[in-house]
């Protein structure tokens, strides 16, 4: 049934990019209603997925490579869903469906495992869902940079390429932008915190996850300081975020290589 589940959320966030796509291939409108559906039916599903997990484990399932990617692909798809929501817009879906599913579909590949770990409790847990749910922000947040800044060269430039006549402003974009990378700082924030207090308490130090979680909230919180108190314009910021979040991902590949073999790292 997890193996089903995840299936239907990763066709969902597949086809919602497919149906976001549809401008490209002939001269209509996106169909936003139908985009925002098929996004709420692989969350749905993907909750689904997570739920029987966790019945099975009696605890949510969060330690190991698969459960951590399903809970982040979770994470990045409801904080997909919720910004297309409030924008009515569904350009993201473009490049947030399509990650959201690689990374379920790796989580699925990497199975959930038989045996709850040895970490439990309301303390561990919400420290993973509020750290998944910040890098989740930041990925909206980079996604929306990124477009952001193709779109404005494209502006510049006079020469407006077809998939661009499709983007969202850039005043919609840079707001994505900023809303995310706030959202971001905020619960990456309160899941180190919550880290470190569970760290000091069970005596579980984890210097690998310790490195690349503070690398990660000094970008997102570097990046809102920069919007809130350097007067960052919206270029600035779209680019800051796009690079700092490729950056993140590549210190997560490194680090995760290094980390020796019986070592935990998400």
């Amino acid at each position: 049934m997890i193996a089903i589940a995840h299936l239907v959320a990763i066709t969902s966030y597949v086809g919602a990019a497919a149906l976001a796509a549809a401008p490209l291939a002939r001269p209509v409108r996106a169909p936003v209603r139908l985009v925002i559906a098929a996004l709420a039916i692989g969350v749905v599903a993907h909750m689904a997925a997570l739920v029987i997990a966790a019945r099975q484990l009696g605890q949510l399932p969060v330690s190991g490579l698969g459960p951590a990617l399903s809970l982040a692909g979770l994470m990045l798809a409801a904080t997909l869903l919720a910004a297309e929501i409030v924008t009515l817009d569904v350009t993201l879906t473009l490049v947030g469906g399509p990650l959201a599913a690689i990374v379920t579909a790796i989580a699925s590949i990497s199975g959930i495992p038989a045996a709850a770990p040895a970490a439990a409790g309301a303390w561990l847990i919400s420290h993973i869902a509020l750290s998944f749910f910040g890098i989740a922000a930041f990925a909206t947040s980079a996604a929306a940079g990124a477009m952001y800044l193709l779109e404005h060269r494209e502006l510049r430039s006079r020469r407006i390429a077809a998939v661009l006549r499709f983007f969202p402003p850039l005043q919609t974009l840079d707001r994505v932008n900023q809303v995310g990378i706030l959202v971001a700082s905020l619960s990456l924030t309160l899941g180190i915190a919550l880290a470190a207090t569970y760290a000091i308490a069970h005596n579980a130090l984890n210097i690998p996850e310790i490195i690349w979680g503070v690398a990660v909230w000094l970008a997102a919180t570097g990046l809102a300081f920069g919007r809130i108190l350097g007067g960052w314009q919206a270029r600035r910021a779209a680019m800051g975020a796009s690079v700092m979040f490729v950056v993140i991902v590549v210190l997560y590949v490194a680090v995760r290589l290094n980390v020796s073999v019986g070592q935990a790292f998400l």
